[in-house]
């Protein structure tokens, strides 16, 4: 479900106000002086992926401070990618200072103060989460603050797609896709972060991150394809099968065993959802890549301890 702040229905004497609030509302405590004198409409539609929540922000120009007393008053705890889209921002944390432009992307860390600064209208999608979800290190966030990044090429490029996917299709995604989607996010930010400190190791390269969390992406939106074999897999993203299987031996995971626990995960959510009563079991299966019933429904029983009709019945009660 989507949430949407909207100050087009609010007096223009009263958007100022409304606007501080529903920012606050949306991300942490912060002072945002507008600079206009009647503000235009401005609005932020967020949705919630799993550990994450997308928000799509357009407003006028503005400045939003985040001082070390709004801290005290709490969300310490948030981090936020913002990914331009229309006007330029410029994000001072840390002693460093960046300018964005449209395609960019950049973090802040609510724990520490920062000044974003919107000299004429713009909009951005923000992707902010608590820091307890993972992603991203202390020691990633030291080099991250206030870092622009270009998707010009390598990982910042292949973060920037995904990005930009994710804020198109946020509204449309099911939960338990949603939540994969948001976790491989994570570990995008994860390789990026490992990437710009130049870690490197046998195992847990940023490239080999990187090459795997492209991988979960490309899985999880091709999850009903009956056909998704590791070999058509390592095809698509040119690498070797022997080598696929090593990105998620390095998780104690395997091909088959991660595509199959997130099609029992997404089935088991359709199957207790609202349109539940309207679909079968056999149905539910088939959409999401399973070509027998009979081994849906043992794979089903295996995982959760009852039948997938079972399940059903329970969750239309």
């Amino acid at each position: 479900m989507s949430v949407v702040l909207d100050t087009a229905a609010v007096p223009t004497a009263d958007r100022a106000a409304y606007w501080h609030e529903a920012v606050t509302r949306t991300f942490v405590p912060l002072d945002m002086r507008l600079r206009e004198e009647k503000p235009a409409p401005a609005a932020i539609v967020t949705h919630r992926l799993g550990a994450l929540r997308v928000s799509l922000v357009q407003a006028g120009p503005q400045r939003a401070v985040r001082s070390a007393g709004l801290i005290a008053r709490g969300g310490a705890e948030r981090l936020t990618v913002a990914l331009q889209h229309r006007g330029t921002a410029r994000l001072d944390q840390d002693g460093r200072q960046v300018l964005l432009r449209p395609g960019a992307f950049a973090l802040s860390d609510a724990g520490r103060p920062f000044v974003k600064d919107f000299d004429g209208p713009f909009a951005f999608t923000a992707f902010h989460w608590p820091r307890a979800a993972g992603g991203l290190a202390e020691d990633d966030l030291r080099v991250l603050t206030a870092t622009a990044f270009d998707p010009g090429a390598g990982t910042a490029r292949l973060v920037a797609g995904h990005l930009e996917r994710l804020a198109r299709a946020a509204g449309t995604l099911e939960p338990a896709v949603a939540a994969r989607l948001a976790a491989t996010t994570l570990d995008l930010l994860a390789a990026l972060g490992q990437e710009r400190r130049g870690q490197r190791g046998p195992d847990a390269t940023g490239t080999a991150l990187a090459t795997l969390a492209r991988v979960k992406d490309h899985i999880l939106r091709h999850l009903g394809d009956p056909d998704l074999t590791p070999e058509r897999i390592a095809a698509a993203h040119h690498i070797s099968v022997r080598h696929l299987h090593k990105l998620f031996h390095s998780e104690g995971e395997t091909v088959t065993r991660w595509i199959q626990r997130r099609r029992l995960e997404v089935c088991r959510r359709a199957l207790a959802g609202p349109a539940a009563a309207r679909t079968t079991v056999a149905a539910v299966a088939g959409r999401w890549g399973f070509v027998s019933a009979s081994h849906f429904s043992r794979s089903f029983r295996a995982a959760y301890g009852v039948s997938p009709r079972e399940w059903q019945q329970a969750g239309m009660r």
